[in-house]
């Protein structure tokens, strides 16, 4: 249990370390924006899949969010990457951003998914087009 807990903490500074260098010039555009995606996502109070579905609601926790982490710091160049780690221990001290801007598209996300679900079950009821 200690190796997950430790595991844990190392995930949490490395998303402060993407928090941190998506903001950095020297950092190609493309690779800014999906380390500005993963930390948002990461800091965002909702999640693609809700966590109380059985399984599946954990499975963005697990896999999702470690692997984008990886991919970022693959392609972030490792001075870039050093010089943001040593920030990210003083953004870690100011504690959890909660962005609520990737929470509110998720949660539009749902709605429109749930209009167009709604939509599209009855018109095979045969109540046509609304």
């Amino acid at each position: 249990m200690e190796k997950w807990k430790r595991w844990a903490g190392r995930l949490k500074k490395e998303i402060f370390v993407l928090y941190s260098a998506c903001r950095d010039r020297r950092v190609s555009v493309w690779l800014r924006l999906f380390m500005l995606c993963v930390a948002a996502y990461a800091f965002s109070p909702v999640d693609f899949i809700p966590d109380f579905i059985p399984i599946l609601g954990y499975i963005d926790d697990l896999v999702l969010v470690p692997l984008g982490i990886y991919l970022a710091l693959k392609w972030l160049p490792h001075d870039v990457a050093a010089e943001h780690r040593v920030r990210a221990e003083k953004l870690i001290q100011n504690g959890k951003p909660t962005n609520w801007t990737a929470g509110a598209l998720i949660i539009l996300l749902y709605v429109w998914l749930a209009v167009w679900l709604l939509r599209w079950f009855l018109s095979r009821l045969g109540f046509g087009t609304l």
